[in-house]
């Protein structure tokens, strides 16, 4: 985070050639590498087409080893008698899922097509081969193309009120006006638009809505006419009620998720990331503010105490939960690994797992292991389920059927 108080109103950017539908991608002890005769995992060559390749492990969530069959990029039915060994013995997932992420945006706004291709390297090395960004003011469409980097579905760019956001990071609009900026958010994203719901007010000195809920729920009924869903960012209570009570899909970071409001998000379905790794920064955001805005500091650091048992409230309850690391803006990226960690403080380490892999999956649309999907798994060493840190270090990367080392330092 930077200063909450800082802001400026930047111009939209749409994608040039209008709207993109929502991803629906059909394209889509281990590993010791062997059978490359140098020792190592070729680095995901692309100058020709994916090779046939062979994984066997056990597959989570299951508990018996599987052989997995990869050509063209894709799962299909084996044996394939020609097809390169790359992983035995060890432990695998579906492709991981950071479910709030910003490739394009670091804490002064949008970055160049080099530092997003990074950005993009870096979450691909750690596992990350499933991205939902959660608003960026770059246009990153370009790495569609790129069959080396993982696959983004985006929320175009964070629509928020003048002076009620970081700057340079959002489509800065008054409140009649958010239908509207609705309109082109769903054009230059992929199904979703990200709401900015909460920031400090410098008026009363503390977190308070951005939106009259009327106002909300207008928004949200047209992003859903449009074939969108509608996520916001919230960290105090008074916006997550007002926001769920107006139909919204999703809630991001909620840490003032009350009692009050957390069974109607059970009951409607409502996803939450809570990204936990951006949750751990709150400390710092009050000492920063506590000068100007006690209130605010006293209350960022209320929200941050309760953290687990609000979150765990909402697991027991059943709202659905997914990783996100919020990466972009001041966290940095690759850190799907701390994610799950802290997420098995919730719920253990396999719920954490599936809400990173198949489950993240399944809530975005975006198939998993399963013939004709795009071949994107992880795999370990050792089980992630039983080595809390096995998570942050893969060992192999396998992306749209090509196989790359992992991030051992991740």
């Amino acid at each position: 985070m930077t200063d909450p108080a800082a802001a400026a109103p930047q111009p939209p950017q749409a994608h040039p050639h209008g709207p993109r539908p929502h991803v629906h991608s059909h394209d889509g002890g281990i590993p010791h590498i062997h059978s490359h005769p140098h020792g190592r995992v070729p680095a995901g060559d692309l100058s020709g087409p994916a090779p046939d390749l062979h994984l066997q492990g056990v597959l989570l969530p299951g508990d018996e080893p599987v052989d997995l069959w990869i050509s063209g990029g894709r799962f299909v039915e084996g044996p394939l008698p020609e097809a390169e060994t790359v992983a035995r013995g060890g432990w695998i997932l579906p492709g991981l899922v950071d479910a709030h992420c910003h490739v394009g945006l670091d804490a002064h706004g949008a970055v160049d097509h080099e530092t997003s291709r990074r950005q993009a390297l870096t979450d691909r090395d750690a596992g990350t081969l499933l991205i939902r960004d959660a608003g960026s003011p770059a246009d990153t469409h370009w790495i569609d193309d790129r069959e080396d980097l993982p696959r983004i579905i985006r929320a175009g760019r964070h629509i928020a009120r003048p002076r009620r956001y970081i700057r340079n990071f959002a489509e800065e609009i008054d409140p009649e006006d958010l239908v509207a900026a609705v309109e082109r958010q769903v054009a230059a994203g992929d199904g979703w638009v990200k709401l900015v719901g909460d920031w400090i007010d410098r008026t009363t000195g503390d977190l308070a809505p951005l939106w009259p809920q009327q106002v909300a729920a207008e928004a949200i009924a047209r992003a859903h006419q449009l074939g969108a869903r509608v996520t916001a960012h919230c960290f105090a209570e008074q916006s997550v009620i007002d926001l769920v009570e107006s139909g919204i899909d999703g809630i991001e970071h909620g840490t003032g998720i009350t009692d009050e409001i957390v069974e109607l998000m059970a009951e409607s379905q409502v996803a939450l990331v809570p990204t936990m790794v951006n949750l751990e920064t709150f400390p710092a955001i009050a000492a920063a503010g506590e000068a100007k805005f006690p209130t605010y500091a006293a209350h960022m650091r209320d929200l941050h105490a309760r953290r687990f048992e609000t979150i765990g409230r909402a697991k027991e309850a059943g709202v659905p939960i997914y990783a996100g690391t919020d990466a972009g803006g001041s966290l940095p990226h690759g850190l799907i690994g701390q994610e799950i960690q802290l997420l098995a403080r919730v719920g253990g380490p396999e719920w954490a797992l599936g809400a990173a892999s198949w489950r993240g999956r399944a809530w975005l649309e975006v198939p998993g292991v399963e013939p004709g999907a795009s071949a994107d798994v992880v795999a370990y060493d050792t089980d992630p389920r039983r080595d809390p840190d096995a998570v942050r270090h893969p060992r192999l990367v396998v992306l749209r059927g090509r196989a790359y080392p992992g991030d051992r330092d991740a």
